[in-house]
C-alpha cells in the first residue's frame, strides 16, 4: 500500500471514528494496567464485568496486596486463566510498590520486566495513560494491517515495526485504537463486513464478502459435454 492510500486509510477511519478509545472500564493508570494483564486472551466486556467491583474496592498497588490473591480471585473468577492472572497481578503489584513507589513506570522496558506484561500490553499502558505513539498488536490488529496490505508481517513484531513505519504522523497517536475497533466490529476474524467497510476500496483483501443475502458473486458452471465422447453403458445392456 502506497503513503496516499495509507494517509487515506486512517482519514477515513478517523472519520468514521473521531474519538477512538480503549472499550477496557479504568479508574487510573494503574488499574488500567491490570485490566489489560486480565484482558489476555478474554474479551474486553468480560473484563470490565469482573473489574466494575473490584475497582470500586481496589485502585492502587497496595490496596491489591491487601485485597490478596485468594480475594482478586473472587473477583476475577470469570475470566479465563484467572488463577494465573491473579499471581501476576500480585506479583507485578508487589514490583510496583517495592521498586516504583507505587506507581506505574512510564517506560516500557520497565513495564516489560513487571510478571505478566508483555510488549503488547506495555505498548497499550505506554499509549493509552502517557499518550505515546506505540502500536500495542492484537490479534484485531494483526489481522487488519495483513488483510488490507497496509503493514504486512508474520509476526506481531514485524507488524508493530512496519506500523511504526508507515503511519503517517496526523494519526500516530490514535493508530491503535483505530484499528482495533475496526478489527472487531468490521473487518472481523471469521466474515468481514465489506459491504459497510469505508476503506474497502483501499484494502487488499479478496474475495470481498458480500452484502447478507446478496447473490454470490459467481456460481459454480456445469462442466461441457466434449463432442464425440462415447456415452457409458449400463451393465443391462
Amino acid at each position: 500500500m502506497n503513503k496516499a492510500d495509507i494517509a487515506e486509510l486512517y482519514r477515513r477511519l478517523a472519520d468514521r471514528i473521531p474519538n477512538p478509545e480503549t472499550e477496557l472500564e479504568y479508574v487510573n493508570t494503574y488499574t488500567l494496567l491490570v485490566a489489560v494483564v486480565l484482558s489476555a486472551q478474554a474479551t474486553d466486556a468480560g473484563v470490565n464485568l469482573a473489574t466494575r467491583e473490584l475497582f470500586k474496592k481496589v485502585q492502587t498497588p497496595q490496596a491489591m496486596l491487601n485485597l490478596g490473591e485468594e480475594g482478586l480471585k473472587q473477583h476475577i473468577k470469570t475470566i479465563g486463566l484467572f488463577n494465573t492472572k491473579a499471581k501476576n497481578v500480585i506479583a507485578l503489584s508487589q514490583m510496583l510498590v517495592e521498586e516504583h513507589g507505587g506507581e506505574v513506570p512510564e517506560d516500557r522496558d520497565a513495564l516489560e520486566r513487571l510478571p505478566g506484561v508483555g510488549r503488547k500490553t506495555a505498548n497499550v499502558v505506554m499509549n493509552t495513560a502517557f499518550g505515546h505513539e506505540t502500536f500495542a498488536v492484537d490479534t484485531h490488529i494483526f489481522r487488519v494491517a495483513n488483510r488490507t496490505g497496509l503493514a504486512p508481517g508474520k509476526t506481531p513484531l514485524a507488524v508493530e515495526l512496519k506500523l511504526d513505519k508507515v503511519t503517517p504522523p496526523p494519526y500516530r497517536r490514535d493508530a491503535h485504537h483505530l484499528l482495533i475497533l475496526h478489527g472487531r466490529y468490521v473487518c472481523k476474524a471469521r466474515k468481514p463486513e465489506c459491504w459497510r467497510c469505508v476503506i474497502v476500496d483501499l484494502c487488499r483483501y479478496r474475495p470481498k464478502t458480500p452484502p447478507p443475502g446478496a447473490e454470490p458473486a459467481l456460481r459454480a458452471k456445469p462442466k461441457p459435454i466434449k463432442r464425440g465422447q462415447p456415452r457409458t453403458r449400463s451393465s443391462a445392456g
